[in-house]
């Protein structure tokens, strides 16, 4: 793998708007984008000299509830461990500032819930839906 700069800390709102879409995932407004990335209880960024290249946020209360969101790679440097890098990260993060009975969800789309299963997620389905309503 080609030495890539893996930083703790949220990507610009920019940045963050451009790899959702590049990677396929919906857009969001510059306003959203700054209070949400102001708002993330950890980030991980993979950047290739400036150019960010993969991401991904926990987001949460801190204590009781967190979730995975914006596990995203360009897709040029798709199929090189950036994904599992970055999940690496997270998982760390988790393991460390997670409590007795802390629940840690994430919405996966195909393929990449291959890549949480590997992580040891669990599909919450029959005994709960993933829901979600979009503004």
């Amino acid at each position: 793998m080609t030495d890539f700069n893996v930083l703790y800390n949220p990507p610009s709102p920019s940045d963050y708007i451009n790899l959702r879409i590049e990677a396929g995932m919906s857009g969001k407004s510059l306003e959203a984008a700054r209070i949400g990335l102001e708002n993330s209880l950890f980030a991980v960024t993979v950047y290739d000299d400036t150019t960010l290249v993969a991401m991904g946020r926990i987001i949460g209360d801190g204590g009781a509830f967190f979730q995975v969101v914006d596990i995203a790679v360009k897709p040029t440097y798709q199929g090189k461990g950036l994904g599992k890098l970055v999940m690496r990260k997270l998982i760390k993060y988790l393991d460390k500032h997670t409590y007795e009975g802390s629940y840690v969800s994430l919405i996966a789309d195909a393929p990449a819930n291959k890549l949480y299963e590997h992580f040891g997620f669990d599909y919450t389905f029959p005994n709960s839906f993933g829901m979600y309503r979009k503004y």
